[in-house]
């Protein structure tokens, strides 16, 4: 995990779950971080934590990404602090269970801004340095949700897809120039992620701890790899559904998201 001492990295999303594991496991390889997130205090106790087991450099920078301006303020809070970032973490992200057409649609907005529109807008300012200088990283946080339609949380699952063919498509656009960029999909884990997005204890099963997943996604993004899927039974799951018609997937994807009330 030393791919990136002494160098700069910077975790959205970095306040809780996959973000905090993948801020602590840089933090231990020597990384220096920038780190953001809507939570002020946790990003404090974040820090705090780090910087008494780490001769490392730290900067914090609370920022809403559900806001459009948030990736330009955080570019230019990097900027003004004179760094030049080695490696990208678009880690911030959430989800939201339930009928779409009940849903609140300021909600789903909010989640599309995040989730796509954000990584596309912090990538584009932070790549053109990256090739300029013909090194540097991006990893991208999905989920094993981007390679099927998941009814009940139609919403994100699209927008996971959204940044699975993003960063796929990217990998191969820039590697010629010296850049990775790898595309982390994790199953059900161990974060604040299902109570956020509203969904059923039932849907927790077989979940990783987000220690584990950061690190599959640290050890893929310096392996040269495109794309990851962490844990096994999540790469079978995957493999397995692209010999079944798509909507058949739907379908059984359906029967085990759908609320119990309409079952």
């Amino acid at each position: 995990m030393d791919t990136w001492r002494g160098k700069w990295a910077l975790v959205t999303g970095a306040s809780a779950g996959i973000g905090r594991a993948l801020a602590i496991e840089l933090a231990a390889g020597g990384a220096h971080l920038v780190l953001t997130a809507r939570r002020c205090d946790r990003l404090e106790d974040l820090s705090a934590h780090l910087r008494s087991r780490h001769d490392i450099r730290i900067e914090l920078c609370p920022a809403d990404l559900a806001r459009p301006s948030a990736p330009d303020e955080i570019f230019a809070f990097t900027q003004g602090k004179g760094i030049d970032l080695d490696l990208l973490i678009n880690n911030a992200g959430f989800g939201a269970y339930g009928d779409f057409f009940r849903s609140d649609l300021a909600r789903y907005l909010e989640m599309v801004q995040v989730n796509i529109a954000a990584v596309v807008h912090l990538t584009r300012l932070y790549l053109p340095r990256m090739v300029e200088r013909r090194r540097g990283d991006i990893l991208i946080v999905a989920s094993t949700a981007a390679f099927q339609a998941v009814p009940f949380i139609t919403t994100y699952a699209a927008t996971k897809a959204f940044d699975l063919l993003f960063g796929e498509g990217l990998a191969e656009e820039v590697r010629s120039y010296g850049v990775r960029v790898c595309v982390l999909c994790p199953g059900s884990t161990a974060t604040e992620f299902h109570d956020v997005a509203g969904q059923p204890a039932r849907m927790r099963r077989r979940q990783e701890t987000p220690e584990k997943v950061a690190r599959t996604g640290l050890r893929a993004l310096a392996a040269g790899k495109s794309v990851v899927i962490s844990g096994t039974a999540n790469r079978i799951g995957v493999h397995a559904q692209r010999l079944v018609p798509r909507r058949a997937v739907t379908r059984v994807a359906a029967s085990l998201f759908r609320p119990h009330e309409e079952s």
